[in-house]
């Protein structure tokens, strides 16, 4: 008899562990894979040289460009790129200082946008464009086209594309 009470006690401590750890995973709950995108464009070019298709900043966008280093600094990066032009490298130059990251360069007419959200999945990136490709990344990131062109002289406009567990938000800000 006592053997039997023996057994029957294991296997209902057995049973007690076996689901109590069963409830343990039931309740532990994994934490959210975020991912989110910053999108600018280039602050303010100098325009004096018509011809010149590479100028730097003027005085604005400069005092610009540190203005976005300001509105960063409270944000964790991970990665900032820009395109290979004067005007988005001093852009992204000032967060990059502040945030010591190394901005890396991407082509916006060749960019592999899936390999790009996958290469940065949970993580924080800053790019920096153009009126035109601006919003088409921001567009191809999403799958849908929903922003038009920036206005030549919309050097504010900040993107946010947030996704959670591969859910997209976005939203388009003012910084002015």
């Amino acid at each position: 008899m006592r053997k039997f009470f023996s057994s029957i006690l294991i296997l209902t401590m057995s049973l007690i562990l076996t689901l109590g750890c069963n409830e343990d995973k039931k309740e532990e709950k994994l934490e959210p894979v975020i991912s989110t995108f910053y999108f600018i464009r280039h602050a303010e070019k100098d325009r004096t040289d018509p011809e010149n298709k590479d100028p730097e900043l003027n005085q604005d966008g400069l005092g610009r460009a540190i203005r976005w280093a300001e509105v960063f600094d409270p944000i964790f990066l991970d990665a900032i790129y820009s395109t290979n032009y004067e005007r988005t490298s001093m852009t992204a130059a000032p967060t990059a200082v502040k945030k010591d990251i190394d901005v890396s360069y991407y082509d916006p007419t060749s960019l592999d946008i899936e390999a790009f959200k996958n290469d940065h999945e949970g993580l924080n990136v800053l790019v920096v464009g153009h009126s035109n490709t601006t919003p088409q990344l921001v567009n191809k990131i999403l799958g849908l086209e929903k922003y038009d062109s920036m206005d030549d002289d919309d050097n504010s406009s900040l993107f946010i594309v947030r996704f959670i567990d591969g859910v997209a938000t976005d939203i388009r800000l003012n910084m002015d």
